[in-house]
């Protein structure tokens, strides 16, 4: 092989002793990065776990950073059905007030309603009363006061 050619990527680790001093690199990381490349060349997408052994960081720092982020996702997900039921707790809370009140305003206002009938029950007995009494009723003329007769009344005094 030829200085400055890159090797075919399914070579083995043992058959490039040459290029590893050279390049300053052991001859299993280039030919494991070689093969990477080759896949990402390709376009294969890779699962987290095949990369994983390439990735600058271990994959127990990783997993170890998911298992937070579950724990967070976790946390997010208690306290977002505290809320929801303290919101549902309220929700009920305030529709039972609301018929409480509903129901104590239609008591009120049937109440209202039987005191207006009894008025008007009652006003209408008043006029029946008094047309029965207007036939029989003289009314003078000078027993009557008027507010005009009262102001000459006293002016008069």
């Amino acid at each position: 092989m030829m200085p400055g050619q890159i090797p075919d990527p399914m070579m083995t680790a043992g058959s490039l002793p040459s290029v590893g001093p050279l390049a300053g690199i052991p001859s299993t990381t280039l030919t494991d990065q070689l093969k990477l490349a080759e896949l990402y060349s390709l376009g294969t997408v890779l699962s987290p776990l095949i990369l994983n052994r390439h990735a600058k960081r271990p994959f127990d720092v990783i997993k170890g950073e998911s298992d937070d982020d579950e724990e967070r996702k976790k946390r997010r997900r208690e306290k977002n059905k505290v809320a929801a039921a303290r919101c549902r707790n309220r929700k009920k809370e305030r529709t039972d007030l609301l018929q409480q009140e509903s129901e104590r305003l239609e008591t009120l206002n049937s109440v209202l309603k039987s005191q207006i009938e009894d008025l008007k029950s009652e006003r209408q007995q008043l006029i029946v009363m008094l047309n029965l009494h207007r036939p029989t009723c003289i009314v003078r003329t000078d027993s009557m006061k008027s507010p005009e007769s009262e102001q000459r009344s006293e002016q008069s005094d």
